[in-house]
């Protein structure tokens, strides 16, 4: 295996862990993009819809600790302090908790709609 193609893995596993908390956190919608050769700035985007700013905030942070426990640094925050989108950047990974209207205005689904979608497990 190349250190490429383990660096995607470890992306790869970075991005189901994302989505798994969101969703263990009651955030609604999660969809996790492959990017893997569409984007040149990222390899996997999770989207998530939080219930609150409280919430998504809190998701952010347990995202932010599983990160660093998978050897991951983030690289920049933005809108933790309004919570109404915030985005995490890990490179490899792009983590977007949205409110219901950021989410609905920005619609990250459909702008990289030729994305593979990944499958998030129980």
């Amino acid at each position: 295996m190349t250190k490429n193609t383990k660096k995607t893995t470890d992306d790869k596993q970075l991005a189901l862990s994302a989505a798994q908390i969101a969703r263990d956190r009651r955030c609604t919608d999660i969809t996790v993009l492959d990017l893997t050769g569409i984007s040149p700035a990222t390899n996997y985007y999770v989207i998530a819809t939080g219930t609150s700013d409280r919430q998504s905030r809190t998701v952010a942070d347990e995202i932010s600790f599983e990160a660093k426990q998978q050897g991951h640094q983030r690289f920049g925050i933005a809108g933790y302090d309004k919570g109404q989108w915030i985005l995490l950047d890990f490179v490899g990974v792009v983590v977007h908790i949205f409110d219901d209207q950021r989410r609905d205005y920005y619609n990250l689904d459909m702008l990289w709609g030729d994305a593979k979608k990944l499958e998030i497990h129980e």
